[in-house]
């Protein structure tokens, strides 16, 4: 054997003890007594990527340091190698001279390696450099190039990439699918999304699951969920990973009704959803107030997930606190194991949202104590939590200590919070001097808030300025139109109203319709001011006519003056009784156990005589009644409020 087929034997041979995951064939090559210089050439290729392949990087970087001679083939598998180094750039930039000098250099496969290996040194134009020699870029390069602008955060340049390659005619095989369509989900490039889908088709790789989930994926994230579920329809299989897709994106696109009927579909399928799925499940239940669900949902996964997941014990606390069943939340948030800072967020939030002031700062003292740093968002919490109470000297006190003590910088939703705290309280023109002095410009959020502070009291002059700033922000929210026209109608200034609703008209600006909706059998039924399509309407007109004689011998008057419209006060009353969260009440009376608690969810604020209608019912019937608005939650017994009558 001649000394340089000796060393290179010795090297293999250290390989071969310094693991047992060699290939057999290699392994009996290895032992053989036979090997000779003049089979190095044929063999070196195999030996290269068995060792490179085994983990023996080391090894296999020596092994062709020895190679007189290294070919297209030999130096891939060492830049491979080089790569998988904890410092490969020195070594990576010697394999790139070496090659250099040789006829293989310009291979596609040799200048793929070397693009690797510098994306992997986060060294994206030299990576782009190499690309840029290659004559003929074929669909791995392509796809290597556009793999790399993705790891480094790069996306719209890698989409960029994608573009010039199918100009070029590449085509894309199922890997190069699955990049690109999620890179175009990243950043909802709709456009390429779809060619890379076509080309896919056109293929013969779109049968895929892979690929067929990342262009649900793609058309979830542009907010194409008609497209998401056709292509999510016509997959010939499908396993967990494409239900989430699909349940996931129903859930953050706002369809919740849609996201359940999926998710226990996928129950009578037999697929096991993972913890994302259950999230996307608990907030479409946490929008529609359906605890019921959200208690189904819980038992698809075992419990202890829900107290060691930080994740997934953030959505149930969320879920059990939106659905007005605090008691449940907090026996989660006991019950964890791993707390992190979003899971005592969640907790302090939910005690405010529903009443639970008091609690929700024991809670923040009980969260410093244990090591527990406040953050932004806890913060947010805890000024969310003051203005559910009225408690305006807290939230100035917290508000003051998050910049002074925590070294906190408010952002504009603190700022929203504070605003919100002080309309509230009736301090409108310190709310509207906190807006010009913050250091960014509101938004729509911040000066809404002050509109419902003019609203609740009556400063119709200060409404109109507020309203000129939100139709330069939404000139489409028919929600800040009607909020001045109850202004103008509780001042008796019907023409104002009337032109403000004419206006209206002309700039084609539609009011949204208050909803509200109620579980009941695993069923969300949806109730509406004047739609009589329910089948139990008859039932729940009578019912609701039961209750107001009664509630008119407790000295119930219908609060006439938040009806919009100039009308005669019989008329008014008539539109009072049959607002839409009535009718889910009465309803829930119809169909639920005498002493259950009746849980309610409406799209827009209670308005004033639905909430003091409401508290006499909850005495008369003796139920408790909660109700969730688009503000915060009313738990109503015994003929009073959580809110107090601050909302």
């Amino acid at each position: 054997m001649s000394s340089a087929a000796a060393a290179i034997h010795r090297v293999l041979l250290q390989g071969v003890s310094s693991s047992d995951r060699l290939p057999p064939l290699t392994v009996k090559l290895l032992h053989g007594s036979l090997l000779r210089l003049d089979l190095l050439a044929d063999l070196s290729p195999l030996l290269l990527r068995a060792l490179s392949s085994s983990g023996l990087h080391v090894h296999a970087l020596r092994l062709h340091s020895l190679l007189p001679v290294p070919s297209h083939l030999t130096l891939p598998c060492a830049l491979k190698s080089a790569s998988r180094l904890p410092n490969p750039l020195p070594v990576g930039e010697q394999l790139h001279a070496r090659s250099l000098k040789l006829p293989s250099h310009s291979n596609p496969y040799v200048l793929t390696s070397l693009l690797n290996l510098y994306a992997k040194c986060d060294l994206l134009d030299h990576a782009r450099s190499v690309f840029d020699e290659m004559r003929c870029p074929n669909t791995v390069s392509w796809t290597a190039l556009i793999t790399a602008y993705m790891n480094a955060g790069r996306v719209r340049e890698a989409v960029a990439v994608a573009r010039d390659a199918f100009a070029s005619g590449m085509r894309p095989d199922s890997f190069t699918a699955v990049r690109v369509l999620t890179a175009c989900a990243r950043v909802a490039d709709l456009g390429t999304g779809e060619a890379v889908w076509r080309a896919a088709q056109a293929e013969g790789v779109a049968g895929s699951v892979f690929v067929a989930t990342a262009a649900v994926d793609m058309y979830v994230k542009c907010g194409e969920m008609a497209r998401a579920r056709e292509v999510f329809d016509k997959m010939p299989e499908k396993d967990a990973v494409a239900w989430g897709a699909m349940v996931g994106g129903y859930a953050s696109n706002g369809h919740p009704q849609e996201t359940l009927e999926l998710f226990f579909a996928m129950q009578t399928q037999g697929v096991k959803p993972d913890c994302y799925t259950v999230v996307g499940a608990l907030s479409a239940c946490t929008r529609l107030g359906a605890l019921d669900m959200g208690r189904q949902a819980v038992r698809t996964m075992d419990w202890d997930e829900f107290l060691d997941n930080p994740v997934l014990g953030t959505a149930l606390i969320d879920m059990y606190a939106k659905c007005g069943s605090t008691g449940e939340a907090w026996v989660v948030f006991q019950q964890m194991r791993k707390r992190d800072i979003v899971v005592w967020n969640a907790m302090i939030l939910g005690l405010g949202l529903t009443g639970h002031g008091k609690v929700g700062f024991a809670l923040v003292g009980h969260m410093e104590k244990s090591g527990m740093k406040l953050n932004d968002n806890t913060f947010i919490s805890i000024l969310c939590n003051c203005t559910h109470t009225g408690l305006v000297k807290d939230g100035r006190r917290y508000f003051h200590n998050m910049t002074q003590l925590y070294n906190i910088t408010p952002r504009i939703e603190h700022y929203g919070c504070m605003v919100d705290l002080l309309s509230r309280a009736g301090l409108l023109q310190e709310a509207h001097q906190l807006i010009d002095d913050m250091p960014m410009q509101a938004n729509a959020v911040v000066w809404g808030a002050l509109l419902g502070g003019c609203k609740i009291h009556r400063d119709a002059e200060l409404a109109e300025h507020v309203l000129k700033q939100l139709i330069l922000l939404e000139p489409r929210n028919s929600g800040n139109y009607v909020m001045l026209s109850n202004i103008y109608s509780n001042s008796n200034r019907w023409e104002d109203a009337a032109k403000l609703r004419s206006d209206m008209k002309v700039k084609g600006v539609e009011k949204v319709r208050a909803y509200s909706w109620v579980e009941f059998s695993g069923k969300v039924h949806e109730f509406r001011v004047g739609d009589k399509s329910h089948p139990h309407m008859d039932q729940i007109y009578q019912k609701l006519d039961e209750l107001g004689m009664e509630m008119k011998t407790m000295g119930y008057k219908p609060t006439t003056d938040v009806v919009m419209f100039d009308v005669e006060d019989e008329e008014k009353e008539h539109t009072l009784v049959y607002h839409s969260e009535k009718l889910a009440i009465a309803f829930c009376l119809l169909t639920t156990q005498p002493g259950e608690v009746i849980r309610v969810t409406k799209n827009l604020r209670v308005c004033t005589d639905c909430h003091t209608a409401i508290k006499l019912i909850s005495r008369i019937t003796h139920r408790e009644i909660i109700v969730r608005d688009n503000n915060r939650f009313h738990c109503f017994k015994d003929g009073c409020c959580s809110c107090n009558d601050y909302w």
